[in-house]
């Protein structure tokens, strides 16, 4: 099995949910564009607040579609977009992979993994019950939450649902992803 994007989404607006999309274009150190969390700097609402000048390393919100399955045999129904995400994937682990991993998306774009989704109220707002479903343990155990991954953009392009999807680890020893 190889490992696909299987949706793509944005919202220009802060929100909770983004909407699917044909296609995306990424931009170089700066995130989705069209996207509210597009931008040099931080553009989560909370954390821009506290300090607006420092480095946004969540430019890219990416979550695994196998999720989706695991959260309806418990009763939730998800779609792609409705956590926020970006980018949905398929075939790939993005929770295993350690912090610095690029993931080449389609034919030009590639991304690089900086931490994970570190998983807020509005989840619950979402669809209550769905929070204890997405943190696995105290932020410091390997896997504290499986609400998706971030990324900025090293090189930027065109993504769009059926591009594939080529993971590059960095040199190790390899730092497991944590909560920003």
């Amino acid at each position: 099995m190889y490992s696909i994007v299987t949706a793509v989404c944005i919202s220009p607006k802060h929100g909770f949910s983004k909407q699917p999309q044909p296609s995306i274009r990424l931009l170089a150190g700066l995130g989705v564009e069209g996207d509210a969390h597009c931008g040099a700097t931080v553009q989560h609402l909370y954390l821009k607040r506290k300090n607006p000048h420092v480095a946004n390393r969540m430019q890219v919100h990416l979550v695994q579609q196998e999720l989706f399955a695991d959260l309806h045999v418990v009763g939730h129904t998800v779609q792609a977009g409705e956590l926020g995400e970006n980018i949905t994937t398929s075939g790939i682990d993005l929770l295993a992979l350690p912090t610095g991993t690029r993931l080449h998306l389609g034919v030009e774009a590639v991304i690089e993994l900086t931490g994970l989704r570190t998983p807020c109220k509005q989840i619950d707002g979402f669809q209550p019950g769905l929070m204890k479903r997405l943190v696995l343990g105290s932020k410091t155990s390997e896997r504290p939450a499986r609400a998706g991954v971030m990324a900025i953009v090293l090189t930027g392009g065109e993504v769009k649902a059926g591009d594939t999807i080529l993971a590059v680890l960095p040199q190790e020893p390899w730092q497991p992803l944590r909560l920003i």
